[in-house]
């Protein structure tokens, strides 16, 4: 897809999954992300697994799909909080935050060959790595939606259509 001077991964949009795990005290201490293959575009670097959106799927159903196709994640594993739109007019990439389900356990691997390696990060850790940087742009605001969705613990997932942060962009 064409868009100004970009071109975007997805003719109906793009979608990825953010899945974070917490301790005992409910504080954020790993989300799961997939190292870029080198063939791909910016690869080498790391962000969230996800890919072009189905066109007769939203972004949660494209995002959960696309996270169990690279990552080996069970949807019923993931609890949904909120989605982050980054809009570009006539494609728009939207990363959907999550957690590991009460109950369920989560072993993330790459599952395909868009992926070099798929593992948990910790949060301590994303400072020394190579980021998406549209990745890098956004994770701020996704993580204190990740916060926000532990204050409201169980209620509704939250949406945020801005995008003023942008979001884990896949172009081609």
């Amino acid at each position: 897809m064409e868009c100004g001077d970009h071109r975007h991964w997805g003719l109906y949009g793009a979608a990825g999954l953010l899945l974070a795990r917490r301790d005992t005290a409910g504080a954020v201490t790993d989300v799961v992300l997939q190292h870029r293959a080198l063939w791909s575009d910016q690869g080498g670097t790391w962000g969230v697994p996800g890919g072009a959106l189905d066109p007769s799927e939203d972004a949660v159903a494209g995002a959960l799909r696309e996270t169990r196709e690279e990552a080996g994640v069970d949807p019923a594993d993931v609890v949904v909080r909120a989605t982050h739109v980054l809009d570009h007019g006539p494609w728009a990439y939207t990363t959907v935050v999550g957690e590991v389900a009460p109950g369920a356990s989560v072993t993330p691997s790459a599952t395909d060959p868009e992926s070099l390696e798929v593992r948990w990060v910790p949060l301590a850790e994303l400072g020394s790595l190579p980021l998406l940087p549209a990745f890098a742009a956004a994770l701020p605001r996704l993580l204190t939606m990740l916060d926000g969705a532990a204050a409201a613990a169980g209620g509704a997932a939250a949406e945020d259509g801005a995008a003023e942060d942008g979001a884990a962009e896949e172009s081609a």
